[in-house]
C-alpha cells in the first residue's frame, strides 16, 4: 500500500509564504518524478511543478520565480515552497507522484491555499 500524505495548506496574506509537503509511505523505492497541480473553483487541473529522480524541475508559467520545488530522497517526501503569493494562487494544491519500478500515477489528498487579505 502506497500512502501520500499531503500538508501545510492554509490562509495566507499576499505576498506571503507557505511550504506544502508530500510524505509517501509503503512499500517503495524511491520517488521517479514528483509533481505538485491545483485546481482553482471553475478551472481545470493545472501544473504548478515537478521534479525528477535526478533533479530537473519544470514550473508552470504562473509561478516561475516565485514557486520552488524540492524533494527529500531520506524521507520520500516532495516540497513546494511558495512565495509571494498572489489571490490567484488560491485553489486546492494535489500531489502526484510516480514512483521507481512503478509506472502507476499516485495522488494525494487536495490541501486549500487560500491567498486573502
Amino acid at each position: 500500500q502506497v500512502q501520500l500524505v499531503v500538508s501545510g495548506g492554509g490562509l495566507v496574506q499576499p505576498g506571503g509564504s507557505l511550504r506544502l509537503s508530500c510524505a509517501v509511505s509503503g512499500s517503495i523505492f524511491g520517488i521517479y518524478i514528483g509533481g505538485w497541480y491545483r485546481q482553482a473553483p471553475g478551472k481545470q487541473r493545472e501544473l504548478v511543478a515537478t521534479i525528477t529522480s535526478g533533479g530537473s524541475t519544470n514550473y508552470g508559467d504562473g509561478v516561475k520565480g516565485r514557486f520552488t520545488i524540492s524533494t527529500d530522497k531520506v524521507k520520500n517526501t516532495v516540497y513546494l515552497q511558495m512565495n509571494n503569493l498572489k489571490s490567484e494562487d488560491t485553489a486546492a494544491y494535489y500531489c502526484k507522484v510516480i514512483l521507481l519500478g512503478n509506472t502507476r500515477d499516485y495522488w494525494g489528498q487536495g490541501v486549500q491555499v487560500t491567498v486573502s487579505s
